[in-house]
């Protein structure tokens, strides 16, 4: 099993969306995520996600919000992956560069348009619907979407 985070920094309408282009063998290589990584041993998800978007951003989160967990199967990779959502609208520093791939902000309401993993398409539909803390599961085959469930909380 393989925890991580993942966080959307917003402001003034727009969304910092990290675009994969800087890593060798980058499963995202080429898309549009968000902020974020794997858990260090003993962390927190409040813990990992601040942590996280201090080193790929360099800024510290003041205000955030927890969103929902994801948890993603792949018929390649054996071990699933459970990701704790966030969004986040306060933080102090400014932006720098990043060595995974370039920071760039986004009109929050332009995201879709984006090269998004099939699921994230998903759950930028459930985080503008805000129904509440949402608790999915994705199925890939690959990099297609062979199936979703989600639940809202």
């Amino acid at each position: 099993m393989i925890l991580c985070t993942e966080c959307y920094l917003q402001k003034n309408d727009q969304t910092l969306m990290l675009y994969r282009n800087k890593k060798k063998n980058d499963i995202n290589e080429g898309k549009y995520i968000g902020l974020g990584g794997r858990f260090e041993f003993g962390e927190s998800p409040e813990e990992c996600v601040i942590r996280e978007v201090k080193e790929e951003a360099g800024v510290t989160l003041k205000s955030f919000r927890f969103r929902g967990t994801v948890t993603f199967l792949s018929h390649e990779k054996g071990d699933p992956i459970y990701i704790f959502f966030f969004t986040a609208d306060q933080f102090d520093g400014e932006i720098k560069d990043c060595d995974e791939g370039e920071l760039c902000w986004v009109e929050t309401d332009k995201i879709a348009a984006l090269n998004l993993w099939a699921g994230d398409h998903l759950i930028w539909e459930w985080l503008k619907a805000d129904k509440g803390i949402f608790s999915a599961k994705l199925i890939y085959d690959g990099d297609n979407l062979m199936e979703h469930h989600v639940r809202f909380y």
